[in-house]
């Protein structure tokens, strides 16, 4: 397994390739869709005006994205009363949700890793290429198991988004993944599912 630190250099975007498993460590943020919603309408396409404390947020997030990486995932969190925070369970959500916003956040941001489960689209992957970035597959049903590559809760932005939609920035280390879409435009998903297909055919035509 290819030990790696964030933030990450593009050199070592572009050195790995599908089906290679890493363990990250470093500083990285969730985010679903109302978190990608928001960036999107707020600073990208500014179809809406920031709010409250946006502006901050935005500067704060430019810092820890910039060769960074965003994880899918709504997390169970204890310690919300104290502030103490706690990851309980911490596993990844399906990222094709926000195929439309990804490739769009991945290049304001600079953006060299998205961590989710199933894979993205054809947009995202282009995306990839474009940045350099890679989408990290995370083992789904390990939500426990993942918890505990979260060595402390940093903070958290838009809790107002709710516990599992809002901003995490939380320090992993040795957070397990494998690369399954690369910058050099392959990708597992969409190998597996033109087999799929194929499969599919061959058994309808029997």
């Amino acid at each position: 397994m290819r030990e790696i630190n964030i933030p990450i250099s593009d050199e070592t975007i572009r050195s790995l390739k599908v089906g290679e498993p890493v363990a990250l460590t470093g500083v990285i943020v969730t985010g679903r869709d109302v978190v990608h919603k928001w960036l999107i309408e707020t600073f990208i396409k500014k179809t809406r005006q920031p709010q409250g404390e946006d502006l901050q947020v935005y500067e704060a997030l430019k810092q820890i994205l910039a060769g960074g990486v965003i994880y899918h995932c709504g997390p169970v969190v204890s310690g919300l009363d104290t502030k103490q925070y706690k990851f309980v369970a911490a596993g990844p959500t399906t990222s094709i949700r926000e195929e439309p916003y990804q490739a769009d956040v991945m290049k304001h941001f600079n953006l060299k890793g998205v961590i989710g489960k199933g894979g993205m689209g054809a947009k995202t992957l282009k995306g990839c290429q474009e940045v350099p970035a890679v989408y990290f597959h995370a083992i789904g049903g390990a939500a426990t198991l993942i918890a505990q590559s979260v060595a402390k809760v940093l903070g958290v932005y838009k809790l107002e988004f709710g516990v599992p939609e809002a901003i995490w920035v939380i320090e992993v280390k040795d957070f397990p993944v494998v690369v399954t879409m690369d910058a050099h435009g392959q990708s597992l998903h969409e190998v597996v599912e033109k087999d799929s297909a194929r499969v599919l055919a061959d058994l309808l035509a029997q």
